[in-house]
């Protein structure tokens, strides 16, 4: 089969700009290869910090379905050389199309044409396996390793940190960070380890909980003929919200002439992972490709909107012309830790924040714990110890909780007005008669936060609302001159 991606090669991967001859860096150790783990590598690669990224899978295959990235991640593309790539491989998202209805009718839009004016940038919609592509190509070949699943780790204090593979091998290194997903095996040595110490939160003491179940999938390049809106230069992002069921479908187009899709079914009653294997049929089953299959069978009459008048599509044409290895069906978990950090441990995305796709900020949110991440360890004095290490760790977690906070409040807010009942009737008649000043409100609230590396070359704002206050911008690069909202310092 081909795919409408570049090759995984590492041609492009740069070499380090940004080398301090006086300093002893730490060693880095990054379990996940995902976005998160890739964008913290490709930021790590413009220093002279040496690092590894460990990845489970035996190849680099992004499933899924498609990103919409707002303006708030376009500094870190631009930073590092590939914003150009970046957006050739996505398209701008203009709009998001809202259809209350099985009916193909638009009900409202939410325009997000003022966005470039307010945030100075535009977002744009990518597929995910595009934008993992692209990532995986700035990391050298000799610094990712697949492969590697992590059985256990051993923090020895200010001797390092071992982890053990299920191969038989093992890595040292002074710091290690779970970039690993929501079920992060890093994440649950970690915790092991500050239970037994009486450290661990008891409410992060807890199985997983999710309250949604989705099937993604991306279609084959369409003849854009039979799907017109493949035409269109912006992005036809479209969330249909299900009028007797508790479902929500999305379309978004590509410029590779694909069609990225998700179908999203709410679950009245919350579920955790304990329950799944304490059920007769085992998690494979329920999560495999039968299931997957299964799934697809029953959503296979909901309407498309494609643009054709004389023959409109259905989630079963989308379904048809996806590959079947290219559908999945997974479990959308909802959770925020307390715990991000433990001696040389620290965490970042989905392994100590995982967000309902609902608010489309998980990806963005991910990309930004590098960023953060990447100005603090940079930032750390020549060998440090592991009390250095842990102080960064906490200046981290303090920069991004807030944030965290605010998204979790914004995706449960989506999430909620696409699962039905009285309160997502409301919701949706406040989101439809929403006046200008408070969707500029919600445009800074959901993209005010424009993070930026502290050891890159800046790049300009030309927001007119500046970016919220970054405290690892500020004392990671002291001398510089940087405009914040006042209203978020």
């Amino acid at each position: 089969m081909t795919t409408p991606f570049a090759q995984h090669n590492h041609s492009q991967a740069p070499s380090p700009q940004h080398v301090d001859p006086s300093k002893k860096r730490p060693k880095v150790l990054i379990v996940g290869g995902g976005l998160g783990g890739l964008s913290l590598g490709m930021l790590l690669q413009q220093t002279d910090i040496p690092y590894e990224i460990f990845e489970r899978a035996s190849k680099p295959k992004a499933l899924g379905s498609a990103i919409a990235l707002s303006a708030a991640t376009d500094a870190l593309f631009k930073q590092c050389n590939i914003y150009d790539e970046f957006t050739s491989l996505g398209k701008k998202v203009l709009a998001l199309q809202v259809i209350a209805n099985e009916q193909r009718r638009v009900d409202y839009k939410m325009d997000f044409s003022n966005q470039e004016k307010v945030l100075g940038a535009t977002g744009h919609a990518i597929a995910r396996p595009a934008l993992h592509d692209l990532l995986f190509r700035q990391i050298p070949k000799d610094k990712i390793h697949m492969s590697k699943k992590v059985l256990s780790t051993d923090d020895q204090g200010d001797k390092g940190i071992t982890v053990a593979f299920s191969d038989g091998t093992s890595v040292t290194g002074d710091i290690l960070i779970g970039a690993d997903g929501a079920y992060s095996a890093v994440r649950q040595n970690l915790f092991k380890r500050l239970k037994a110490q009486n450290k661990l939160p008891a409410a992060d003491d807890v199985p997983l909980p999710y309250r949604t179940v989705c099937l993604v999938g991306q279609t084959r390049p369409l003849d854009p003929t039979v799907f017109p809106h493949l035409l269109k230069d912006d992005c036809q992002f479209i969330n249909t919200l299900g009028e007797s069921q508790p479902l929500a479908w999305i379309t978004l187009t590509t410029p590779q002439g694909t069609v990225c899709w998700s179908i999203v079914r709410f679950i009245e009653v919350s579920h955790t992972s304990v329950d799944d294997k304490n059920k007769d049929a085992s998690v494979d089953q329920e999560w495999g490709p039968e299931a997957a299959e299964a799934m697809c069978n029953e959503v296979r009459h909901l309407p498309v909107m494609s643009g054709n008048e004389s023959r409109p599509w259905s989630l079963g044409d989308l379904i048809d012309h996806t590959p079947k290895d290219l559908i999945s069906k997974v479990k959308l978990e909802e959770i925020v830790f307390k715990t991000w950090f433990g001696g040389r441990t620290v965490l970042m995305g989905d392994a100590c924040h995982k967000l309902s796709p609902a608010g489309g900020v998980g990806c963005q949110n991910a990309m930004h714990d590098a960023i953060v991440l990447a100005n603090w360890i940079n930032a750390l004095p020549s060998s440090p110890t592991s009390k250095d290490i842990e102080k960064a760790f906490q200046s981290y977690q303090d920069e991004r909780l807030p944030f965290i906070a605010t998204a979790a409040k914004s995706t449960q807010f989506y999430s909620t007005m696409a699962s039905g009942g009285v309160a997502a009737k409301i919701i949706r008649f406040c989101a439809k008669h929403m006046p200008e000043w408070a969707k500029r409100r919600m445009l800074v609230v959901l993209a005010g936060n424009r993070p930026q590396c502290s050891f890159l070359p800046l790049v300009e704002d030309k927001g007119s609302i500046p970016p919220a206050f970054q405290p690892s911008l500020l004392a990671t690069k002291p001398k510089m001159t940087v405009s914040y909202d006042a209203a978020s310092v």
